[in-house]
């Protein structure tokens, strides 16, 4: 692709928020040490309960570096955030441009269930997560 001189457009999310919509696109954002801490705070959870970070959706060589790539996905940061701005027990809506990839399918799972909190994901279709499951029943 570098070759040819073509660039992948990058992904984003939104969520809405207290009337306010706000766009994440991977590594980055205002409130980025706040949403990252929590980001850890929900990962070392999941961790807890089972999930590992699936690396595989991730195009980089060393292991390390694919967990902390897989990590700043748009929509993982959307959900951190959301989490964070919001009252307990509201519904997470977060719009993705790109689809979900797999891992971070896998982290919505373990987060609707330990945040006990719905959340819809809308990429190509419409994904609602609750209580560690998913509408789709892992086929998207």
């Amino acid at each position: 692709m570098r070759r040819r001189s073509i660039k992948k457009d990058p992904g984003w999310s939104y969520i809405e928020v207290n009337g306010h919509v706000h766009r994440f696109q991977a590594g980055g954002h205002k409130h980025a040490k706040e949403i990252h801490s929590k980001l850890e705070d929900i990962m070392a959870g999941a961790r807890e309960q089972g999930y590992m970070p699936g690396t595989e959706w991730v195009l980089r060589n060393i292991q390390e570096e694919k967990e902390e790539a897989s990590g700043c996905h748009s929509e993982k940061l959307a959900l951190a955030f959301g989490l964070i701005q919001t009252t307990p027990g509201t519904t997470i809506k977060i719009v993705k441009k790109l689809t979900i990839c797999g891992d971070c399918h896998s982290l919505m799972k373990y987060a609707s269930k330990i945040s006990q909190r719905e959340i819809v994901l809308r990429d190509t279709r419409f994904h609602y997560f609750k209580d560690g499951t998913c509408s789709c029943r892992d086929y998207w």
